[in-house]
Order: C-alpha cells, then structure tokens, then sequence
C-alpha cells in the first residue's frame, strides 16, 4: 500500500535523492535492442543536453556510491576514450542532432584525464557534433588532487564556464568522517588555483549529515566555503548506499540533517544567494542560461555509466557500484563496435503516465515549480488531475500562494527528498525495490 506523505515525513523524510526519474534500478535489459535511429525519430533534436561520463577516480571515497574506478592504468583510459569516440560517432550518425544548447563532463573525475586527453575529447566532440564551444554552457567537475593551473588554462581556452570542485567539507574531522582523506591544505591550494583562472561559475560541493557534525562544525565548512566567494554551491545530505565505504564501516547519517539543511539555507540566504533548488544556491549577482529544459528536450550521454533520454525511453550501460562489477561493465562498452553503439539494449520505457510523472517531479523540486500553462500545452490536461495524490502537498502546508503553478514553498522544499520518491509510480518503485545491486 502507498504511504502517504505524512507518513513518509514521519518516518523520517529522507527517502532519496530525485536526480532523475525513472532511476537506474529501474532499468532492466529490453526484450530487443532498440534502434537509436527508431528511438530518436520525431524527436526535437535542436537543443540537447551533451553528458560525457568519465569512470576514473584517484581515490574513492567513503561515502561514493557513482560509477566510477580508482587509479585504472592509461591502456585502460585510451581503450575508453577510443570507445567514447566510437559511440560519439555512431548516436551522431543514427539521431541526426540539429543543435547542442549545453554539455558537461562528469563521473568520476574528468580532471583525472591528461590535459592532451581533454583536449583531444573536446575536438572529436566538436567533429563529430553541432557543438560551438565558447557558445554555450559547459561544466567540468574536477577534484582537488588533479587539477592544474595548465589544465583550467586548457579548459577555459576550450571554451568550459564552470568548474565544479567536490570539496565536501572543509573540517578535517567530517573529512575523516567521510572516509575522504585529504592532504593538509590541498582544498585550499584547489580553491586558489580555480580562482585565479577566473571562471564565470566556481561551483563547490558540500555535503552534511555525517557522524559528529553538529552545528558549528557545519557553520565552520560554509564559512571557508564563502571566503572563496564561489558563484554556485551545492548541498548534499549525506546518504550512505550500499556497498560504499561508509555502508561497510556501519557509518549512518546523522539524524540532524535537516536542522543543518535550515541552517545553512537561512545563511546562505543572508549572504546574497538564491535558492534553486533543495541543493542548488546561486549568487544573486549570477546568471546562467541554456536553451535546454529537461522536462522537454534530450540527452545524448557518452561513456560507460552515462544515460540518455527521450521522452519515451530512458537507457544507458548497466550500473554498478562495487569495483569489480563496474571494472566488467566498463571492459564490455570498451569492446563494443559502432553497430553496438546504434542501439539501446538496457533502459525503461515511459508511458505516458510516468512521462507526467517525470515531468511533474523534475519541475516542482526547483524554485519555480510546475506551471499550469507549459504542463497543460505539452499533455492538454492539469498535474493536479492526472496526479491527485499532489493534493496532499496543500493539505500539509507545503506549497507556496500562487495560481499560476504548482510550486512548493521554503518547508517543502526542505523535504524533497522525501516528495520525490513519493511521486514516483508503483511500478517504477517496484521494478526499483527488486534491483539487486552488485
């Protein structure tokens, strides 16, 4: 039986992090590959999203439950990159694209890659898609351990806008904590070294919850955090998935989450950023726009671990998170051939239910939540019809006044993490709930 929201926020409110819908575990093999070139067919092709995933990682940390390897060799990188190149080529050649509106290098660590390894990346992309760079937005994520001031001059000459560095915190402790082990005085010379190429957005992420963070071990992260002045700054609550590190140690965040989540909303708040979403604060003075909208246009993802969507079919390699299934997952895309490349053989298909479903998730855990005009022009009907279950959100007090669209106000943006997955739809949490991950 489905708990209802109240239920769910009793019991705790942090269900799980709604980056995408439907997600990974609810992906299964399909019954026959499926033809890009059919599943890209009628598709809006003009303002896709570009998402290049890079495996590769000096170190892993505790918390770390992404698709990624630590310290592969570089015979195992080329092989990946040559088959990177090889899918670029093949989606190019099988959807047609008529336009790229933005792109961004995650994983992983991109700025694990050499900088003759980046740049070579970047060229094949622009080859082989209708991407100008300079022109649109770009993010590299980086970590403190491998970036270089020759590696920022490489991709800001590229034409990349935004850096983002996983910092998690600046306390010594929490990083001990994380079980992320950090060289005395590596996030400060990372910081710096950012900082001095004078990127248009220096996005740090910071992450709370752990065991034995309180308030003023929290406050003393965001204020290192503000003395670099970063343009964006992500928080995440902590999560402790299976199989990482901290899962293995009997780690569990700490019940506190959300008190800390207040504090530094209400601070960053006073320090002159908005809030976009549950994670996402911005400065004021900064803004950065795309022709892109998730909820309406596709993804073209490359790279084992990457995903990519229409608005029907959702796929991507398989997932894993435990080294040695995510090392054979890896081997297989380095091994694949062009003509593999031009089909989907592991994903979900949407029905037009869970099309609403995404599209109602996707907008209403943002700021500007879910406008009654643009939802009603793209399925001809109203969210609050085709999902009756969001009326809950008004009888909890969660939404903001409004008539024009459904958005949740500053309390129910404190619980999206809970909202979400609440939204999600039987099948999706039971295809999700049966996954066995490896």
């Amino acid at each position: 039986m489905r708990r209802t929201l109240a239920r769910r926020i009793e019991e705790g409110g942090y269900d799980g992090y709604a980056y995408a819908y439907p997600h990974k575990t609810s992906y299964r093999p399909f019954a026959s590959p499926v033809p890009l070139a059919e599943a890209w067919q009628g598709e809006i092709t003009r303002n896709l999203f570009l998402y290049v995933h890079l495996p590769f990682c000096e170190m892993r940390c505790g918390f770390c439950n992404l698709f990624t390897t630590v310290q592969p060799g570089g015979d195992f990188v080329e092989q990946t990159l040559a088959a990177i190149r090889r899918q670029s080529e093949a989606v190019a050649h099988a959807i047609k694209p008529q336009g790229v509106a933005q792109a961004a290098f995650g994983g992983g660590t991109p700025s694990f890659l050499t900088e003759l390894e980046i740049e070579q990346l970047f060229l094949h992309l622009s080859r082989t898609w209708p991407v100008t760079w300079g022109k649109i937005p770009v993010s590299f994520e980086v970590s403190p351990g491998t970036i270089t001031p020759a590696k920022l001059a490489l991709l800001k000459q590229l034409g990349v806008d935004r850096i983002s560095l996983g910092v998690q915190s600046f306390i010594a402790e929490d990083l001990i904590s994380l079980k992320r082990p950090q060289p005395a005085g590596e996030l400060e010379r990372a910081c710096g070294t950012i900082k001095s190429a004078r990127f248009p957005v220096f996005n740090l992420d910071l992450i709370y919850g752990n065991e034995g963070q309180d308030a003023g071990r929290w406050q003393r992260s965001l204020d290192s955090a503000l003395e670099w002045q970063p343009e964006e700054l992500y928080l995440y609550p902590l999560y402790v998935g299976k199989l990482t590190n901290l899962d293995r140690s009997g780690k569990r965040p700490g019940e506190h989450r959300r008190d800390l989540y207040r504090q530094a909303r209400d601070f960053l708040g006073a320090a002159g950023y908005h809030q976009i979403s549950m994670r996402l604060f911005r400065r004021a003075d900064v803004t950065r726009h795309a022709e892109y909208c998730c909820q309406e246009d596709g993804m073209a993802g490359f790279g084992p671990g990457a995903r990519s969507y229409t608005r029907s079919l959702h796929y991507s390699t398989e997932y894993s998170v435990g080294q040695t299934g995510v090392k054979k997952i890896i081997q297989s895309f380095n091994e694949r051939t062009a003509d593999q490349f031009a089909v989907a053989g592991f994903g979900a298909t949407l029905d037009l239910e869970d099309q609403k479903r995404r599209y109602v998730i996707k907008s209403l855990l943002r700021m500007e939540g879910v406008s009654f005009a643009k939802y009603q022009e793209r399925f001809g009907s109203s969210p609050l019809d085709d999902l009756p279950q969001l009326n809950e959100l008004s009888d909890l007090g969660l939404l903001a006044e409004g008539t024009n669209s459904l958005r949740l106000n500053a309390e129910g943006l404190a619980y999206s993490d809970t909202i979400g997955p609440w939204l999600y739809s039987d099948p999706v949490t039971a295809t999700m709930e049966a996954y066995e991950l490896t």
